[in-house]
């Protein structure tokens, strides 16, 4: 099972090329504010734009950094059901606890084709998968019958819901088993999804704020709901910043403000506008970040 604040981390690069020594500095950073899990490679960590052996290095040296300190879950999506299996593969391979697979893009298939894509991959991969829906980013929206069906495969062992569709979020609470995961995709909805019953969040936020979006899940589970009520009042300004632009460009400009990374993004993203800019400077300063 997987629970609590997960960091869909950043990746850092230098002219152009994968910043290694930054990307072991935000995980040790991470750790230190006590976060639950780290996800390399998924949206946050720009992996469309990565190529094959830099998403396997970017996985490695997560993998390396972590030491077993906390779990490690591989984005290994694809919009190629073959890619797919590569990429899942090396992740099993390299030691990760999990492989995160968003649905495919572009494609646009069909409930039964993502049904076929996940079940492939689960029987050519022994390792525990979390399907991924984002339908704003992907094109195709993986309903909760669809869930509920793969759920029933051994090692698909929970799901990053990012529809922010709260009817299709009750239903796969309902219809799923007790030890499936569910896991927010969306900071906004993290809080009042662990109130119905989810497991934790894959988080943006927690790039800039590890230790409180870890304290907002601690006093769920404590039951101290007006403790997790204020945290996520005080975080929604900052949940809300880090997507004024397309993710991951307020948050890797949000890190580099913070001091860890250099402030490059890869082609097709570019850098933020002044006046979006501004926004998030003082939205970081008001929570004492920079």
């Amino acid at each position: 099972m997987f629970k609590g604040a997960i960091t869909a981390l950043i990746t850092p690069f230098r002219n152009g090329k994968l910043d290694a020594a930054a990307l072991r500095k935000l995980v040790a950073f991470q750790i230190r504010n006590g976060i639950h899990g780290i996800v390399a490679c998924g949206t946050t960590g720009e992996a469309s734009t990565l190529s094959f052996e830099e998403h396997e290095k970017v996985i490695q040296i997560v993998l390396d950094a972590v030491k077993g300190k906390v779990r490690v879950i591989a984005g290994t999506g694809s919009n190629s059901t073959k890619e797919a299996v590569i990429l899942t593969r090396y992740a099993r391979k390299a030691g990760a606890d999990a492989a995160l697979i968003v649905t495919p893009y572009y494609n646009k298939p069909t409930q039964k084709g993502l049904i076929d894509h996940y079940k492939a991959i689960a029987e050519e991969v022994d390792i525990p998968i979390i399907l991924y829906n984002v339908p704003g980013r992907t094109g195709v929206n993986m309903t909760a019958d669809t869930v509920a069906r793969l759920a029933e495969i051994k090692n698909i062992v929970g799901l990053k819901e990012a529809s922010g569709n709260f009817a299709q979020i009750c239903e796969i609470l309902r219809s799923t088993p007790e030890d499936f995961c569910l896991l927010s995709g969306d900071d906004a909805l993290y809080f009042p999804m662990l109130a119905l019953g989810a497991d934790g969040v894959i988080s943006v936020t927690s790039n800039v704020a590890p230790r409180e979006m870890v304290d907002l899940y601690e006093a769920c589970v404590a039951g101290d709901i007006a403790r997790a009520r204020e945290l996520h009042f005080r975080l929604w300004p900052l949940m809300q910043v880090l997507f004024i632009e397309t993710s991951p460009i307020p948050v890797k400009t949000a890190v580099a403000m913070m001091g860890m990374v250099q402030e490059e993004l890869r082609m097709p993203l570019c850098a933020m506008s002044e006046a979006n800019r501004k926004t998030l400077a003082k939205v970081l300063a008001g929570l004492k970040m920079v």
